[in-house]
């Protein structure tokens, strides 16, 4: 037999069933909070033609995986989830009634270089409302976000608001183009990661004289209360167009979260934040943990235009993005989910003298939702299939024996404690679901 060396793509990876099961537990959460505020699920191709993915995002689009198919079609992989959503809602306009929620969650594909929390295949977990040009949308779409992040144990996020128009009255002010803006908004959105100094050179790079890149950082790096911030930087921009309009949508943005039982710590204004994607038109926004410099976690923002380069007209839109390899990477270091060491709870031995009865156990107790591992070691002996199973995490064993089988009954036993005892058959559901919620008692405990 030829052999072939097992092998990975640099920036991919497997994913083991420990892993699996923290990461589907965590869908699991953002997908209750999504479809409790009402969105509807949503999934999109992962190749698209080239046209339509270019053009849009910036940066991104430097980072496409892109290629020729057997066609000789330009295509190229999705980099994210908007743009697709973008084409959807441009081919099924008919079919949509606006305003539309949608959520997402899928993997998306960037050739950029492997870092801690990113590869170069990983998921995102989108919702977004097309059809609202309303500052309660953004508002909707912030509490969304706040309480995903608060359903893993990331409570202590915050979430930075911006406005990309406040962004280019700001550059404006200090004597910037507006066709230089782009510039603008890509240099200070690494403010965080490369510092004032590293800002400037990036200001200057994009063409924008170091005098008025001082005068850029010196606005975008004030601090205070929200109603403070948006109170200076409407007397500072008197005038300057587009300034009026970004102060009040962030008023009227303010004022909806509180309507929404936003904790008014959950959330403050940065002047600093930018979102290096082109297509943002309004408020944008980024959620941090700065425990343990954590950093990002989640961000968005509103686009109006994006849907309008598919269909000609602008329709508006706005969403958030939740960074779930990044949420996965810091909830599994602090332990902040607990998972079961298996996916059955159950194992039920296999005996040649009970294999029959074995299998109506383990379909009745499927039945009433608990999850079952037959065992398929026919050949192997009790005690094998006891480690088996313990190795394997499983907690609770059913070992249905010839002799207690004559007598109605099975022995259960506890694979964490070895404590085993005879159980009537029509009472064995009851006294598996006693066990499995002292399990979950336990599990409880050890979390708090």
């Amino acid at each position: 037999m030829s052999t072939r060396k097992p092998q990975i793509l640099n920036g991919f990876r497997d994913y083991l069933p420990e892993q699996m099961r923290l990461r589907q537990r965590v869908i699991a959460i953002f997908r209750n909070v999504f479809e409790a505020h009402g969105f509807e699920p949503l999934d999109t191709p992962t190749i698209e033609y080239l046209e339509v993915l270019t053009g849009k995002a910036g940066e991104n689009e430097k980072l496409m995986y892109q290629f020729k198919d057997h066609g000789g079609r330009d295509v190229g992989l999705r980099y994210d989830l908007t743009v697709p959503l973008a084409r959807y809602m441009a081919m099924h306009q008919s079919d949509i009634v606006l305003p539309f929620k949608r959520y997402h969650i899928a993997p998306v594909w960037r050739a950029e270089r492997p870092q801690r929390g990113r590869g170069r295949e990983f998921w995102q977990c989108d919702a977004d409302i097309v059809g609202s040009p309303s500052m309660l949308a953004d508002a909707e779409a912030i509490s969304v976000l706040s309480e995903a992040l608060d359903g893993v144990g990331l409570s202590e996020a915050t979430v930075l608001i911006n406005h990309r128009k406040l962004l280019e009255s700001l550059a404006l002010l200090a004597g910037v183009q507006a066709e230089r803006a782009s510039g603008v908004f890509r240099a200070i959105d690494k403010l965080a990661k490369v510092g004032p100094d590293g800002v400037l050179k990036e200001l200057e790079a994009a063409g924008i004289n170091h005098d008025a890149g001082h005068r850029i950082l010196e606005l975008v790096t004030q601090s205070g209360e929200p109603k403070e911030l948006l109170d200076e930087a409407e007397r500072r921009l008197v005038g300057v167009p587009g300034a009026d309009e970004a102060v009040q949508q962030l008023r009227e943005l303010l004022t909806f979260l509180r309507a929404l039982g936003v904790s008014e710590s959950a959330y403050r204004i940065d002047l600093s934040l930018a979102r290096g994607i082109d297509y943002y038109t309004g408020p944008v926004y980024e959620a941090v943990v700065q425990e343990q410099n954590i950093g990002s976690v989640a961000g968005a923002g509103r686009y109006d235009d994006l849907v309008g380069t598919f269909l000609g007209r602008p329709v508006p839109a706005t969403g958030m993005s939740l960074g779930f390899e990044r949420i996965i990477e810091v909830v599994r270091e602090l332990d902040l989910l607990s998972v079961d060491a298996a996916v059955a709870q159950v194992f039920v031995v296999a005996l040649p003298q009970t294999l029959e009865d074995a299998g109506h156990i383990a379909t009745e107790l499927r039945h009433h939702e608990i999850r079952v591992d037959q065992s398929v070691l026919i050949n192997r002996g009790l005690g094998d299939q006891l480690k088996h199973a313990d190795r394997r995490g499983i907690p609770i064993a059913v070992i249905p024996g010839k002799a207690e089988v004559s007598r109605g009954n099975v022995a259960l036993k506890d694979l964490k404690s070895g404590e085993q005892r005879e159980v009537s058959i029509p009472l064995l559901l009851e006294e598996i679901h006693r066990m499995l919620a002292a399990l979950s008692d336990c599990s409880i405990s050890a979390e708090e």
